[in-house]
């Protein structure tokens, strides 16, 4: 490589610059990038039928029979031979659920009451299928906040908290988050639709 540089006479400063410079990626790009960086298993659905697809998919590989279902606006998917919607989770019962928004810069995913009921994220089962639309997409935590207030004015949601590693196995050392694990194993379902 060196000998290239000298050959067409390139300064090394001109090289170090070009690997400094950001890289600028749309809002679903930077989302999934982050998302899978933190170990979360997406799952892109063009149409509605994908999305039956592909949770019928996420059910069968890990061998799921039953599913707790929070969202009931979601009970069309789990009409799949062998899959009980149970009302109340079991310590390894799958959780379905609908979200608030997605943070593009760092791939979590916010919830609130609205989905969440009073439970605190960490009380429930280490596995949640959640599905989302790319109209849920939003740059960052402030923009999912004020979000939340637009789209609920009058009866502001409580209980809001996001996941922000999907890696039930990785212990975090930021002593901020002692006794506040929210690591799950998640699927996220996301249906286009803009």
């Amino acid at each position: 490589m060196d000998f290239f540089k000298k050959l067409f006479n390139i300064p090394a400063k001109e090289d170090e610059n070009i690997h400094k410079q950001a890289v600028k990626l749309a809002l679903d790009d930077l989302f999934v990038h982050k998302f899978v960086e933190k170990g979360g298993k997406f799952l892109y659905c063009a149409n509605k039928e994908e999305v039956v697809e592909n949770f019928r998919k996420v059910i069968s590989e890990n061998n799921w029979n039953e599913i707790c279902l929070l969202d009931t606006k979601l009970a069309a998917l789990c009409h799949q031979r062998g899959t009980y919607v149970v009302d109340k989770f079991k310590e390894h019962t799958p959780i379905l659920t609908t979200c608030e928004h997605l943070i593009a810069d760092n791939g979590d995913i916010l919830f609130s009451s609205n989905q969440l009921k009073s439970i605190r994220l960490q009380e429930f089962p280490d596995n949640f299928i959640v599905f989302a639309t790319t109209s849920q997409l939003v740059k960052d935590t402030g923009q999912g906040l004020t979000g939340i207030k637009i789209n609920n004015k009058g009866n502001l949601p409580t209980n809001i908290c996001s996941v922000k590693n999907y890696n039930i196995n990785k212990s975090d050392d930021n002593f901020l988050n002692y006794g506040n694990n929210n690591s799950k194993n998640l699927y996220l379902l996301l249906l286009e639709d803009l």
